[in-house]
């Protein structure tokens, strides 16, 4: 047993260094004996990496729940019938109906709504996809700066660049499948040849498709979203096209 009493401020003191050494809820109970004057006068340790993590997931929900409301209902991301030879695991882009199908097999896919490239733009053919990488840094090619020396040399990732959360780098092309900061994109013929999905459903899609995975880039000018023909597809090889020369108020990506 203690000889003396201990002051009110000693007590105070050992309590929050007892605080600082166990767990949330034990420090709770532990601030429950201080007087409520006392209890202003101190603040309960902050357990930031727990509680972060529970803002950060909180707001990326947030943040799909707010890109889905911009979305129409049939370019949300949904699996969906679909007849195809290819594969599971191949990519298909349906550049004239602004979707993308990943090929699940037993005739379904998840389809995600795009935005394409706008008139001029559009291009068709088969890739692989070569490398990912999250929250992308933005190299725009020389043959843009060439045109727009205007632009930066690069933008750093993060949610301010262009090419959003994720991308997908298509063969040893200039082209990728890449995330948006605008939603209202989609559905959309806007780029300048990459494909592009909301930050929510690139990381989707980023999740599921593969390094090597197949990419079949349907023509402008097809009237169905079924895959075609290998020879069809070969025909559009020879005619894909890319171009940089991009208005300032258009996408530069």
């Amino acid at each position: 047993m203690f000889k003396k009493s201990i002051s009110y401020g000693s007590l105070t003191a050992l309590i929050a260094a007892a605080a600082l050494s166990c767990g949330a809820a034990q420090a709770e109970l532990l601030f429950a004996f201080l007087s409520p004057a006392t209890q202003g006068q101190m603040q309960a340790p902050q357990y930031a990496p727990a509680d972060q993590n529970a803002n950060d997931q909180n707001a990326n929900d947030q943040n799909a729940s707010d890109e889905d409301a911009q979305l129409n209902p049939r370019l949300q991301r949904q699996i969906v019938d679909y007849a195809s030879h290819e594969a599971p695991g191949t990519v298909i882009i349906d550049t004239p109906h602004t979707f993308l199908y990943y090929v699940l097999g037993t005739g379904k896919a998840m389809r995600y709504g795009i935005g394409v490239g706008r008139q001029g733009f559009t291009w068709a053919g088969v890739k692989q996809v070569a490398r990912k990488a999250e929250w992308p840094d933005w190299y725009p090619p020389q043959e843009m700066i060439a045109r727009q020396p205007y632009l930066p040399r690069m933008v750093a990732g993060g949610p301010g660049n262009p090419l959003g959360a994720r991308a997908m780098y298509l063969g040893n092309s200039e082209y990728r499948i890449h995330g948006t900061n605008d939603p209202t994109t989609i559905g959309k013929h806007v780029s300048s040849g990459c494909i592009r999905l909301t930050n929510a459903d690139v990381e989707d899609l980023y999740s599921r498709v593969q390094v090597g995975a197949k990419v079949i880039v349907l023509p402008q000018a097809a009237q169905t979203a079924q895959t075609p023909a290998p020879r069809q597809v070969s025909a559009h090889v020879a005619n894909e096209r890319m171009s940089w020369n991009v208005p300032r108020s258009s996408g530069l990506y």
